[in-house]
Formats: C-alpha cells, structure tokens, sequence
C-alpha cells in the first residue's frame, strides 16, 4: 500500500451503488456458474468501518474482488459501501472512471483512511501482484512478502481486522514463474510500477510471458472469512505490528491449510 496523500484521494461519493447493482448479475453468473465460488461466514464482517485483507489468487485475471463483492452485496445490500484498495493500473485510460463508479481506489494510505473514516469497508490484498503471481509450487502459501501496512492502517482508523482466505484461485491456471528478471530487464517497474511479468501455461496460448492472457479454468473458488481481530484488545494499546502481522497471517495459513486438505482435485475442488 502506498503512502501518496494528497492530490491521490479519490472522491468516495464517485462509487454508485445503482451502477454496482447492474455489474452484479455478469459478476454472479461468472462467480457462480463458471467458478462455481462459496463463500463462507460473510456475516462476519462487522457493521460499520472494517479492513478486510485477503491473500490473492488467479494473476492477470484474479477473481478473489468479484467472489468477495457478490457475497458481500448478496448479504448486506448494494447500499453498504464496499471499496478495493487496487493497482495503479486499473486507473489508466477509460478504465479509470468504469473501476470507480464500482469502489475501486488506488492503492494509497490515504485513500484507506477515507473509506475507514467514513464507516466503509475496504478490502487490501497486501501481497499485491507478488502474491497472485506466486509460481504453483506456493498454491496454498500466505505470503505477504513482508508488507504489513495493512495493520498499521486498521491500528490507526481503530477498526477490526477481517483476514479472508480463497482456495482454488491459483488453478485458473498454471503459474510458473514471476518473472522478475525479465520484468527487470524490460524495466515494467519504470512502466507500469510492477516488478514481475509472470510465466505462465494455459489455454488457449499455452506458455505465456503475461500476454497475451490465457482464458481462466473454471476452478471452484472456496472462500473463508474469518472472525474480525480486534487489534487493541488482544495484543494491548501498543502492538507490535510485526507480531500482529505474523499472528494474522498464522491464523490464515491454518485455514488455508484446512481448505488445502479438503480439496479433493485441482480445479473441480
């Protein structure tokens, strides 16, 4: 998460809830019918400002935000405000005003206290591209890559924590490397503030250098939201960030792990 402030606040009000309630029948016939997604305990999250922070699955076409927001809307309504933390790149072009008119905002500190402040919710994928682009042999690994500003972020809007971990994801399709030297080498960090271009194999280009994008399998995604973690009153009115950090992601991994030991195949679920 980026600390920018300032002229990078994004105008909460451009979210339209009556645009959000027209994308929801193409987001559920994909959720539902092509990933055949569950998502469980969504009423778990608290009324008023929370922080869900999430691992993050499936590369250039990770469906863990369109899983979560059918869920979420399903639940509590198109009213309740939802808002994703996402990359720069979503912002460029016509795709800007399409990404905020649904809750997207860049991926800014500021623009997390904003929605917090106002008693929104706001999902944070802290492991970024580092962790949806993570290679097949890490399918079912928490890894945040050392990111923990997420904490920080809830710490300070005095707001509970809601882990959530997806399952399935990953399998759209296979993922074998990230790709940093050449990412490097072709200086995309410069570009487009990404230092990976993922090797990937699917259908139908086969092996791919990140485009053009492989059409995604239709893996289950099976989604566990987790119960809200109060910060304060479990690790004291001065936590350490990085011991919150390491509890969060435990408690992630070992539902992870569970789901990992339930899923009978690769893509079917």
């Amino acid at each position: 998460m980026s600390d920018q402030t300032g002229d990078e606040v994004v105008d909460l009000s451009q979210r339209d809830p009556e645009y959000v309630a027209k994308l929801l029948p193409l987001l559920r016939l994909a959720t539902k019918w092509w990933f055949r997604s569950d998502v469980r305990d969504i009423d778990r999250i608290p009324d008023g400002g929370a922080l869900v922070v999430s691992n993050h699955s499936g590369g250039l076409m990770a469906m863990d935000v369109p899983v979560i927001a059918v869920a979420f809307f399903d639940h509590f309504g198109e009213e309740r405000p939802l808002y994703v933390l996402a990359h720069d790149m979503l912002f460029t072009g016509s795709a800007e005003p399409v990404f905020s008119r649904a809750g997207f905002l860049k991926a800014t500190r500021a623009n997390a206290n904003a929605v917090l402040q106002s008693g929104g919710v706001t999902i944070v994928f802290p492991g970024g591209d580092y962790d949806t682009f993570r290679p097949f042999t890490k399918n079912n690994t928490i890894d945040f890559a050392g990111r923990t500003g997420y904490v920080r972020t809830a710490l300070a809007n005095d707001v509970p924590l809601v882990p959530v971990v997806s399952i399935g994801g990953q399998e759209a399709q296979l993922h074998l490397a990230r790709g940093e030297q050449l990412a490097k080498l072709l200086q995309l960090e410069r570009l487009l503030r990404t230092r990976y271009m993922p090797v990937t194999f699917g259908f139908p280009f086969g092996l791919t250098f990140a485009f053009p994008p492989n059409l995604p399998l239709p893996t289950k995604i099976v989604t566990q939201v987790l119960e809200p973690i109060d910060i304060r009153a479990e690790f004291g009115d001065d936590p350490d960030i990085a011991e919150v950090d390491a509890e969060v992601r435990r408690r992630m991994q070992a539902v992870l792990d569970d789901l990992a030991r339930a899923r009978r195949f690769p893509v079917l679920g």
